[in-house]
């Protein structure tokens, strides 16, 4: 019972807040604790900071937040990290406010721009603030949609960008899953916006119970008496599961307990279950929807397949018809001539079945209606990767995971706590289900001890990653003036953590001078300086490992000259690995960043030369004739070409003949010197001479970990500023900035590049100025900026890219030249500590090409091993570059072939 002091405050609290009480009546559940403080914060004018489980509910303070600046008379932005996200939200805000009341930028899609409320993606707003738009100028509140997208390492510093510059007068709301060092975030807002609150909840309104699938059934993670919504650091684990995946570890690997497999491995344990069968288990549990998290496209499309190829149907004949309808519906805009393209039919028979996909292979458009229909309660089952774990309202009763395991794009990496907690959030629909259940089904591998401690940790540390880029060196340079701008990246979220930390590492230094101290006293000698001679020999091997680089440096950039300059029916001998022996070049490819010319072998076998693979070099010992129609995946011409290839033996030339590196020279003289030295100094005959060394090892290994700390220090001191005046450095010599009377200011070009926000912008830029693409017409255009904007997968290093008009004609001429520019922009980072830059990659030349020349979907994709998904987002990607190209390129002729360019690609699933 309250008192009347209690509920007097309360009714003030109403009174002061009477949009809030409002806004709370139009729910159909009370306001959360966590979601009442910040709301109120919100409404007593200040920016807040808010950090919640996913699920949670946090996007309430920001709704409430957009509903305040708009019945204040001021605008409110609402922004989020990817397009799906920002239609979803535009959507339902539409609904509550109206479509006149409310817009959406996202790039490549405006839609009232004008309205008092907007929701975009968040580079959207940083551009916006770059161009001096007079609408931040009116701007009330921002909602940044999960600002913990910060961390992103591609596209994290535009949130820090947009914090830091936005006025002063307009409130910021932070939306955050929750992270472990909310506080020391919220600090740096308060230094960096003025007054912010810092709202943390980790209640989940719906609690989740972790489970463990095995062939044998379901299990609960924890033991009796564990509560698994505070399981503590070491939760005791339910000794029934314990008990079966011991055993089921001594079955799977047939040798009894911890004995070894041939060949000294240890067994891995049994294969997972089927996957009809983990959504058999579902079903029967009553755990349906459910999301299935696959970290790989293929591998849900996989998943999808065998579910519906065993059978398996999930829906009643209503949800069918219903689907279908929706279906038909959504999908009626798609030309009829790339519904074959699509694999409409096979896609649309998954959905009737209750059974999706959901990755960015697919188009938007199949993705939103995945979204609606599982929304809607229609689709029981999605195979996911990780990317619906970020913000798409798309809640289930079960999350289940396939394995713990991931792959980062450059190995594969245990999955962290915070990754864990991300995807298991979306178990749990607030106002349907008591409680959620996130599912871990064996895999090879699995140890539920891991699992354990993985669902019990809650540690998701922000870290920052921004880094000033050549389009936001040229921007702050332009609008603040060299020592304002270098303050204002002093500002950074990155600068206040780097700073936070030099505190630790300063005593750390400390420790490690005193360590020295003590291995320098172990190691003295009567014979002489000991120290003296161990720096010798530490130069020596030093010099050792130098020359080892040098030697594989020299070799790996002979070999890719090599490559390059390979033509139709040389023979070239590899030296060792597994493609030893001799080969025919029957597909030339004169890429000069990572030429991959078709050759067959002696053995009549084809495959591709890569640099990666050619350890011991290459070396060119005749040619042979290649008929003129010779086709490689013929076998009988393959053997024909091996026996023409063994006939000419005689007259190759396959005596090695190898070159002096002249650094190699070098480094051999200086090590003779040192050897000298070494034999020369008096401690070299000691007795104790190995006993010595052992110590002095042990000094320098702890002076290189000194000096490294050292390093970070003064790295850390300054680091975000240090790079803006490499990078300006850089703009310098290329003449984007020219210093008047010892004051930098942009030049012409200079202003040109501020409007240039594309990946690679330095390039684009350098492109523009140097008139690289001046002779490019339209779909050529548009092809030389895909190469700047493409990132490359691993399939495509099967096959060599299809330039049009080949690499001689005009389209390979100016690629190669936009080769040579950003080799020369890349030496330049290396000069100053930078970074290297993404290399351009000609892997989408030919589709890009194509889809610009008005060639259908189906016809751009053919031989490509592109997916639709990716053919669109890259379509888009391009078009959002030349757009900007159209505004800014010195050129009439290129600004012509922009638009043009644009017109021709933006058609339909692209148009979409």
């Amino acid at each position: 019972m309250t008192t009347p002091a209690e509920r007097y405050a309360a009714a003030r609290a109403r009174a002061r807040h009477a949009d809030l009480v409002e806004f709370e009546e139009g729910l159909s559940f009370p306001l959360d604790p966590f979601q009442r403080e910040a709301s109120e914060a919100v409404a007593d004018g200040h920016s807040v900071l808010v950090a919640a489980p996913t699920g949670a509910g946090k996007t309430l303070v920001g709704e409430y937040a957009v509903r305040h600046a708009f019945r204040n008379g001021e605008k409110a932005f609402y922004t989020t990290p990817i397009k799906a996200l920002s239609n979803q939200k535009f959507h339902d805000l539409q609904r509550a406010y109206g479509e006149d009341c409310v817009g959406l930028l996202t790039g490549d899609t405006t839609i009232n721009p004008d309205a008092d409320i907007i929701v975009m993606t968040t580079e959207v707003l940083r551009n916006m603030i770059y161009a001096g738009s007079s609408t931040i100028d009116k701007l009330g509140v921002v909602v940044l949609d999960e600002v913990h997208y910060l961390a992103d390492r591609f596209r994290g510093s535009v949130w820090e960008e947009v914090i830091i510059h936005l006025p002063e007068r307009t409130s910021i709301i932070a939306l955050s899953a929750t992270v472990s060092n909310a506080e020391e975030f919220g600090a740096w807002l308060r230094e960096v916006r003025g007054d912010t609150r810092v709202v943390v909840s980790e209640h989940r309104p719906v609690p989740l119970w972790p489970h463990v699938l095995l062939r044998e059934g379901i299990f609960d993670l924890y033991g009796p008496g564990v509560d698994p919504q505070d399981p503590g650091l070491t939760p005791r684990l339910n000794p029934e599961l314990e008990a079966v995946a011991k055993r089921s570890r001594h079955e799977g690997s047939g040798r009894g307990p911890g004995r070894p497999t041939r060949g000294g491995r240890r067994p891995e344990g049994r294969r997972a279950p089927p996957r009809f069968a983990v959504i058999d288990v579902l079903d029967q549990q009553g755990l349906l929807p459910a999301i299935v998290f696959i970290f790989s496209r293929a591998g849900c499309e996989d998943a999808a397949d065998q579910v519906r190829a065993a059978g398996m149907v999930l829906t009643t004949e209503a949800e069918r018809r219903e689907i279908a309808h929706i279906v038909e519906q959504r999908c009626a805009s798609i030309p009829t001539e790339d519904l074959g393209a699509l694999g409409y039919a096979h896609w649309r028979d998954r959905l009737e079945a209750g059974i999706a996909a959901h990755h960015a292979g697919m188009i938007p458009l199949f993705k939103e209606v995945v979204e609606e229909l599982f929304a809607a309660g229609l689709i029981k089952v999605v195979y996911a990767t990780e990317t619906l774990a970020l913000g798409i309202n798309m809640p289930a009763r079960s999350v289940v995971l396939e394995k713990l395991v991931k792959w980062d794009g450059q190995g594969h990496k245990d999955l962290t706590a915070g990754e864990y907690t991300q995807l298991t959030g979306r178990a749990g629909r607030r106002g349907i289900d008591i409680e959620g259940h996130a599912v871990v089904v064996e895999h090879p591998g699995f140890d539920v001890t891991q699992l354990g401690r993985l669902a019990s940790r809650r540690t998701y540390p922000l870290i920052s990653s921004f880094q000033p880029t050549y389009n936001m060196a040229i921007n702050l340079l332009s609008q603040l003036g060299l020592e304002r701008a270098r303050e204002v990246l002093e500002m950074s979220f990155a600068q206040y953590q780097a700073d936070q930390s030099v505190v630790g590492k300063a005593r750390k230094a400390r420790e490690l001078e005193s360590t020295l101290a003590g291995y320098a006293k172990a190691a003295e000698c009567d014979r002489g300086d000991f120290m003296e001679y161990a720096a010798l020999r530490e130069r020596l091997g030093r010099l050792q490992k130098q020359a080892a680089k040098a030697s594989q440096r020299a070799r790996q950039e002979a070999t890719a000259s090599s490559l390059a300059a390979l033509r139709l029916g040389d023979v070239v001998r590899v030296g060792g690995g597994r493609r030893a022996g001799l080969a025919t070049v029957v597909q030339p490819d004169d890429n000069p960043v990572a030429p991959r010319p078709l050759v067959v072998t002696e053995h009549a076998r084809v495959h591709r030369l890569a640099v990666s693979e050619l350890h011991h070099g290459l070396e060119t010992v005749g040619a042979v004739k290649v008929p003129r129609r010779f086709d490689a995946r013929n076998a009988r011409s393959r053997r024909e070409l091996a026996q023409v290839m063994d006939d000419a033996r005689g007259s190759f030339e396959l005596r090695r003949t190898r070159q002096r590196n002249p650094e190699a020279a070098s480094n051999e003289a200086a090590e003779l010197e040192v050897r000298r030295r070494m034999r020369e100094h008096p401690c070299h005959q000691c007795p104790d001479r190995e006993a010595h060394a052992r110590w002095a090892e042990r000094y320098h290994r702890t002076l290189r970990d000194k000096d490294r700390v050292v390093g970070e220090i003064q790295r850390a001191t300054g680091s975000i500023a240090k790079v803006f005046d490499r990078r300006l450095s850089i703009l310098t010599e290329l003449g984007y900035v020219d210093t008047v009377e010892g004051t930098p200011s942009p030049t012409r070009a200079g202003e040109m590049m501020r409007r240039l926000y594309a990946e690679n912008d330095i390039v684009i830029a350098e492109a523009l100025r140097t008139g690289a693409w001046e002779r490019l017409h339209p779909p050529a255009l548009a092809a030389a900026v895909s190469t700047l904007l493409y990132q490359g997968r691993r399939e495509d290093e099967a096959r060599a890219p299809h330039v049009p008009g080949g690499s001689s004609g005009v389209l390979g001429t100016a690629l190669k030249d936009t080769v040579r520019l950003w080799s020369r922009i890349d030496d330049l980072q290396r000069e100053r500590g930078l970074p290297d830059l993404p290399a351009p990659h000609w892997g989408i030349v030919g589709p890009i090409h194509g889809w610009a020349q008005g060639k259908g979907l189906d016809a751009v994709l053919k031989g490509a091993e592109l997916a639709p998904g990716d053919m669109v987002r890259w379509c888009k990607q391009v078009i959002d570059a030349l757009d900007q190209i159209a505004d800014v390129a010195p050129s009439a002729s290129v600004r012509a072939a922009a638009v043009s360019a644009i017109k021709a690609m933006r058609r339909g699933v692209v148009a979409y």
